[in-house]
């Protein structure tokens, strides 16, 4: 099965060798078929040094602790 790659903004580098990346994406409302941006933030392990405001390319990968699943492949 694929890993799922997933592509955001680094909102928070103050944890060590952790960053926390917002992925946005468009959902259709239910009922008005309007589309509403829609954001959730996910822990990504990283070994460099990224910046607030960093569009980055984030993998899913094995449980690395209680909430990071994901690692930093590549700033954009």
């Amino acid at each position: 099965m694929p890993k799922r790659k997933l592509t955001g903004i680094i909102t928070s580098n103050k944890m060590s060798k952790t960053v926390t990346v917002q992925v946005e994406r468009l959902k259709k409302h239910p009922r008005y078929k309007k589309r509403i941006k829609v954001s959730k933030k996910y822990k990504a392990h990283v070994n460099e040094d990224y910046q607030i405001g960093d569009k980055v390319i984030i993998e899913e990968g094995r449980p690395i602790s209680k909430d990071k699943r994901f690692t930093v492949i590549k700033k954009i």
